[in-house]
């Protein structure tokens, strides 16, 4: 090789949405600090997301916490005008915010019409509005990296959540075609069980299905938000550069179980 593989993120700035602590936003934003990035902590809980913000900062990054709501336009546009007003651009979206532990878990219709519409209003619209919010911005950089969330229960979708994830793959490959002659890459990370704070709440120690978890992985059914580091830097780095509309498990193998 002629050059070696480029991992760094310095001058870039990025949008981590649903980075409040606790979460895998948070150990998203302080992969993306660690690359060289400045990182916009953005949650619904504003505070959460200027506790991450400024923990960044005293470890000497560059960081602003700002509270966003996903599901408004006004909103959006707001976290955007801020973050360029602030850093000078965007480069890098992580669309990680999410409803999971809390949707409806049975059959999808005996789930509540209102509900249902907040879970798509939040899981798939959400990342709609944040990615037309940014791509102006990063067509002006030259190019970007969108990096959404979904989720191995996507794969197949048998709950509320999985559909509204499976529709975030469809986004995904969509907007990869759209705006890869902008230089734009949309990849989207679909991880197994995480031990976040979501993900506890989710599949409780003692479960039935955490139990059911251990028997179908291919490896260990349950992973530290850090394992998803490595994925992101690689979808956002110069590395990743040539990839783009790829949904990457990260799972440990549950996308295997029978």
């Amino acid at each position: 090789m002629s050059e070696a593989v480029n991992w760094s993120l310095d001058g870039k700035v990025a949008i981590v949405t649903g980075a409040a602590p606790g979460g895998i936003g948070e150990t998203y934003a302080r992969t993306l600090a660690a690359a060289g990035a400045a990182v916009v902590c953005a949650d619904v809980r504003e505070d959460g997301a200027q506790k991450v913000a400024a923990d960044l900062e005293e470890a000497g990054h560059q960081a602003l916490g700002a509270g966003v709501d996903i599901t408004d336009p006004d909103s959006v546009e707001a976290l955007t005008r801020a973050t360029v007003e602030r850093f000078g651009g965007i480069d890098v979206l992580v669309n990680n915010a999410a409803l999971m532990a809390t949707l409806h878990r049975g059959p999808v219709l005996e789930c509540d019409y209102d509900h249902w519409k907040l879970a798509m209003d939040v899981n798939l619209n959400g990342a709609y509005l944040m990615t037309r919010s940014v791509v102006p911005h990063m067509r002006e950089r030259g190019g970007g990296r969108i990096v959404n969330q979904a989720s191995g229960g996507a794969f197949p979708a048998a709950t509320l959540y999985g559909i509204t994830k499976i529709a975030l793959v469809g986004l995904t490959t969509t907007l990869a075609r759209d705006l890869g002659p902008s230089r734009i890459t949309v990849n989207a990370i679909a991880p197994g069980l995480v031990e976040s704070e979501a993900g506890k709440a989710l599949v409780p120690e003692g479960s039935a299905f955490r139990e059911t978890m251990k028997r179908v992985v291919a490896m260990q059914a349950f992973a530290a938000p850090e394992e998803l580091a490595g994925p992101l830097l690689l979808l956002t780095a110069p590395a990743g550069n040539w990839i783009t509309g790829q949904v990457l498990h990260v799972d440990g193998g549950w996308i295997l179980r029978p």
